[in-house]
């Protein structure tokens, strides 16, 4: 639906800020819901960390090895009946992760855009929101102030969904942060790559899903940055191809561009060494080559923004299950190198069990039109490192999208929205597992 121009200004009834996966959920949920919908990317692309880290897997989507439905089982299903099929589900062999969902990444980009356009969502692509013009008591986001290569240009919407990844919009609108753990630091970026032309077979011969023997010997022979002990390397969707998840850089702020960029090319030179390592020492690289390195690092960790209820590691434990949860996960806590060179995968839940993520934690305390979604929620440092999967970032969005609807139709503030309406309505989209419905298959 066609956003409303007014002299200099155009009207729409949400603006959806950043295109990853929560941006996405949140522009199609909005979208359908007949709302006039604008979604702003700062880059040529959707998906997010997909985008940046092409073929990255989703992973997260099956909580007690059951998807969590809605917009991400239809945009999966979707790539799965294709001929040929474009996604498919498979185990993941890091510990203790579950399923996870691999797909065809350019295929999967073309079916986002469609989704989108069929939704009827206005996409304005390198665009970026500069600042938000708050009214005269501070508690609603009148205007965005934005910038595209054309210029400035101003947006007013009714609902304002912050899915930028790190949450500029929101910190400028007044709403409280923290930067990282209680120290401040946040979780290493991550550039990826593949090696296409490998022979899996040789290649993955060894039961190490971490390829340590190896990794050991080039690092110790100075070949390898110490960093990569463990190598990540996971089959692509294609055969023959390998997804390198390997290359993470420490101490990086995420909200600092300069520090972005010196990250990335830093990055690109390790993964040309461990390109050329993989083809040196490892069995079945020999004849591969690298393709597809991302255009910049994926930032995993910036703002974690203070709302009604901050997601502890505690409510995790505990298998907590919100009256207003939006989406369930056992994700586990996937900590990758905060202040050191760990990565944890620690256990989050009992097996068998899920959580929730809680809608409260996606609302300001204060601002009465303005949600944010994805990586921005509001967790503790533990909870946050469970919550963060790309499904549960297209379910929060999808909720946000839903929960716009019912405030504008209701006259509210995203604070009043009637959450048992808001699980009832999501329930009713496909997302599994909400209210006192247990996570069962349809």
């Amino acid at each position: 639906m066609a956003v409303t121009m007014v002299g200099s200004i155009e009207e729409a009834d949400v603006l959806v800020v950043g295109g990853g996966t929560a941006g996405f959920g949140a522009a199609i949920a909005a979208g359908r819901k007949g709302l006039r919908t604008v979604l702003l990317e700062a880059t040529t692309k959707v998906g997010g960390v997909m985008a940046f880290c092409p073929g990255m897997p989703w992973g997260g989507g099956y909580p007690v090895d059951t998807i969590i439905g809605g917009v991400l089982e239809e945009l999966t299903e979707r790539l799965a009946t294709m001929d040929p099929p474009a996604a498919e589900k498979r185990p993941c062999t890091l510990e203790n992760f579950g399923p996870e969902i691999i797909y065809d990444h350019d295929i999967a980009t073309l079916t986002m855009f469609e989704m989108l356009e069929e939704a009827g969502v206005s996409l304005r692509l390198n665009a970026t929101a500069l600042a938000p013009v708050m009214d005269a008591a501070g508690r609603r986001i009148e205007r965005v102030e934005c910038f595209n290569r054309n210029g400035g240009f101003t947006l007013q919407p009714r609902m304002v969904i912050d899915c930028s990844g790190d949450g500029d919009i929101s910190a400028k609108a007044g709403v409280p942060y923290v930067l990282g753990d209680a120290q401040g630091n946040m979780m290493g970026v991550t550039i990826s790559f593949h090696m296409l032309g490998v022979d899996w077979d040789r290649a993955f011969a060894e039961p190490d899903p971490y390829f340590t023997r190896f990794a050991a010997r080039g690092v110790a022979e100075g070949r390898l940055h110490p960093d990569l002990a463990k190598l990540y390397l996971m089959k692509g969707f294609h055969r023959g191809d390998v997804f390198c998840n390997s290359v993470h850089v420490r101490g990086v702020n995420g909200i600092d561009p300069v520090a972005v960029a010196q990250a990335t090319q830093e990055g690109r030179r390790r993964c040309h060494q461990l390109a050329q390592f993989l083809r040196a020492d490892v069995p079945g690289f020999e004849h591969a080559y690298m393709a597809q390195l991302s255009p910049t690092v994926g930032v995993r960790e910036t703002r974690k923004l203070e709302g009604a209820y901050r997601i502890t590691g505690e409510d995790l434990a505990r298998g907590t299950r919100f009256a207003d949860g939006i989406v369930c996960c056992d994700n586990p806590v996937d900590d990758v190198m905060r202040a050191s060179a760990a990565m944890t995968h620690d256990v989050a839940v009992a097996e068998g069990s899920y959580y929730t993520i809680p809608f409260r934690a996606l609302i300001p305390a204060e601002i009465e039109n303005l949600m944010f979604c994805g990586r921005i929620v509001s967790a503790d440092a533990v909870a946050f490192a469970s919550v963060r999967g790309m499904p549960q970032c297209m379910a929060m969005g999808q909720a946000a999208g839903t929960a716009a609807k019912l405030a504008i139709d209701a006259g509210c503030a995203v604070q009043q929205v009637d959450t048992g309406a808001l699980v009832a309505d999501l329930s009713a989209q496909g997302v599994r597992g909400l209210g006192n419905a247990e996570l069962v298959a349809a």
